[in-house]
This record gives structure tokens, sequence and C-alpha cells, in this order.
């Protein structure tokens, strides 16, 4: 027989018929490693700074979605320790049984304020957030109509719904309203990113408000790049275009400008409650531990108490939007703290990205399917705590690269 003897096993199985033979193929990755071209899983030694050290070397981040850099603020660590003193580091069990705990749902009240919803539900990550919702409320005879560039999270909420799943054109409003017409007389809702998180642009909002509710839509935004960034508190999309009545449920994240890990759904209390009932990803899976409950609760208390540092995230931002326009990078759509710089080759961005990490910058690269392909790009994220110092290095560092490369 034509087999192979996999490790560990006792038994040989047949090449054509080894389910593995997939994982034996992929080379890509590997390929990468011995051109020391992998840009992946590169290990951190300090906290989510604007410095951060990699195997003993300083290196500015520009790659971190701490927007507002609270993650190493010292009440929000104090918050977390004194967490795990009174409950200790786990809950052992799921929100529906065992695992609720009273810090929970004082964090429930108080993202129901700070979103302005009647009700909030918290899960352990963000991606289980638009798992658990959007299987919950949409089943097999409904309709999900969503950004063809929302975040992956959302398609494979989609996915488990069993509900029908139509696309449209990235931000393209006469798209939506097409896909709209075609289920007018169906049970539908359009889910959308506040914030894409790879090109940095905004939902056009408005329209799409108008439009959901001129065809009797349900709208749900996943505010996980806008929260802690857009707005004039902070508190989202909704609020930076005065939507918030508007929108029936606003995902968040705290992975983000929230400082932890988890995430959350708001809106109305009968939906919420609902979804608590309803939502798999949330009834079988562990509940969020103490430490990252009270971080976030002291990171809305500091979004909410120091409004300065929003206002130092976005003259970051124009800064280096400001910046990387003049020195001739393509920077596409972007109007937030996410800046991409667009390479095109896969192989060029690899590149790329290893000879910033040369000159002390760390960056992300994003390559297909995260981006279209032949779209690749160097994506960059900026946070409050970035000072002019460290802006001038990124810029001189980007310019020096993107012109050893001819991308400029």
């Amino acid at each position: 027989m034509d087999g192979r003897l996999v490790q560990n096993s006792p038994m040989a199985i047949d090449k054509s018929a080894d389910l593995f033979d997939k994982c034996y193929r992929f080379t890509k990755a590997k390929e990468l490693m011995a051109a020391e071209l992998y840009p992946y899983f590169r290990v951190i030694e300090s906290a989510q700074d604007p410095e951060v050290t990699i195997k003993g070397q300083r290196m500015i981040m520009v790659g971190s979605n701490n927007y507002l850099g609270l993650t190493n603020h010292p009440k929000v660590k104090d918050a977390a320790l004194d967490a795990v003193k009174k409950y200790g580091s786990g809950c052992a069990g799921s929100r529906f049984l065992n695992g609720t705990l009273d810090i929970h749902v004082r964090l429930e009240e108080k993202l129901a304020r700070f979103i302005r919803k009647e009700s909030a539900l918290v899960f352990s990550t963000g991606f289980q957030v638009n798992l658990g919702v959007i299987s919950a409320i949409a089943g097999k005879d409904d309709v999900v109509i969503i950004d063809k560039m929302d975040h992956a999270s959302i398609i494979d909420g989609c996915r488990l719904s069993y509900a029908e799943v139509k696309k449209f054109r990235h931000n393209d409003m006469a798209d939506l309203e097409r896909l709209l017409i075609d289920n007018k007389d169906r049970k539908k809702l359009i889910v959308v990113d506040g914030v894409f998180s790879m090109e940095g642009d905004i939902v056009n909002l408005p329209e799409v408000v108008a439009l959901a509710r001129k065809y009797n839509s349900r709208l749900m935004v996943d505010d996980a790049h806008g929260i802690g960034v857009l707005g004039k508190t902070g508190r989202g999309t909704a609020e930076h275009f005065g939507l918030e009545k508007e929108v029936d449920l606003v995902m968040g994240t705290y992975s983000k400008s929230l400082a932890s890990i988890g995430g959350f759904i708001a809106g109305e209390e009968k939906v919420v409650h609902f979804i608590k009932h309803f939502a798999r990803a949330l009834i079988f899976s562990a509940s969020p531990p103490p430490a990252s409950v009270a971080a976030v609760s002291a990171a809305v208390d500091i979004i909410e108490n120091e409004p300065e540092r929003l206002r130092r995230l976005w003259a970051n931002t124009e800064k280096m939007q400001k910046g990387f326009r003049a020195l001739g990078f393509e920077i596409g759509p972007t109007e937030t703290p996410i800046i991409p710089i667009l390479v095109g080759d896969d192989l060029k961005a690899f590149t790329m990205i290893m000879m910033l990490q040369q000159e002390g910058v760390f960056a992300n690269v994003a390559v297909s399917p995260a981006v279209p392909t032949g779209k690749a790009i160097i994506r960059t994220s900026y946070m409050a705590t970035h000072t002019e110092e460290h802006l001038d290095i990124v810029l001189r560092a980007f310019e020096k690269v993107g012109r050893s490369i001819g991308l400029i």
C-alpha cells in the first residue's frame, strides 16, 4: 500500500485518504521562515506600549490596537490585581451556570450606560460575540446582509446561523439597497463594521440606517475598532454620526481600546435577554475571568474621565496620515488611527515588514484573504501614548525602506 506512517500513530494511512495530507503539503510559512521573511507570531517581551521589546531590542510599536494606551495603565492593572485577589483566577464554568459574578453584572450595567442602550451582555472574546449573536437571532428562513469587507467573525457567525448570507460591495450603498429590494419581504439583519479593520475607513452609517429603516431591516454594528476611537466621548461610530438610537445592536471588544480580552453586545433589553438564552458561544463557553472584567471596567472609567487621551489619539492620527501622504505612500480611504500602506505584492510586503523591523519599527503585514489578492498592505495603527519623537522615527523608517524597495 502507498501509505505513510503518521508520527505517534500505530497505523499507516494511505496518502489519498489521509486527512492530515493538507498539513504535510503546507510549506509556505516554512519557506518564509527559511528566508527570514516570516512576519507572524513574533514574540514580544514587554507590555503593549508605544515601545516594545523583541529579542532584547527596543522597537516602536505601530502594530497594536491599544488605541488609548490603556493596557499598561496603573489603574487598569490595579483593578485586575484586586479582582484576582478577591475572586481568584477564573470562574470554572459558563455564565449560564456557575460563572456569573457580581462584577460581570456590574460591567454589563456600565457598558449599557456607556453605549446608551437598555442592556448589555459580556462574552469571553469578541469573536464569540459575533458567533453567538448572529447565530442566535438569525435562522434558516432569514437573510443576513453584510459588507464584503466585514470581519471574519461576522462571516463565521453567519455560517453558524444557517441564514442565507448576502454580501454587498464595500461601503456601496446602491449595492446594499439592491440586496434589500431583492429581499424586501424577508426578515433581515444588516451587519457592518463601524471601522473596517484593514482599510481604516468608516461605514457610511447614515445611509445604512436610512436603508435599514426603509426596507424593514434590523441593524447590527461591529464597533470593535470604533469604541474608544470615534465619537465626541469615544462611544463609537453611532455617536460619531449622532445615530445612537438608530442602531439596534452594538458589538464591542475589549482587546482594542478597552485594554483586555472579551467582548459584549448592547441593545434592547428583550433582545439581549433572548441572546442570553440562545447564544451557544455564551452558554457553552467559560466565563470571562475576573481580572479581564475588572480591567475593562477600569478602562471605561478612564475613557470617561480622561478625554484628553482621545484628543491625543486624533492628533497623532492626523500627523501620520499627512506624513505618509506627503512621502508619497498610498494609504487608501482611511479616516482613523488604522493607516494601511498599500504595497501590492505579497513578497514585497513580507520584505518590507522585516526591513522595518531592522529599523526598529514593529508593524503588521496583511495579505489575502485578509485583503484582496494582489493588494497586500503594511497595516499600521496608532496610540494616544505615542510621542512626536516616536512618530517621526516611524516616518523616517518608512521613507528609508519605501525608497529602497521602490515603493515611493
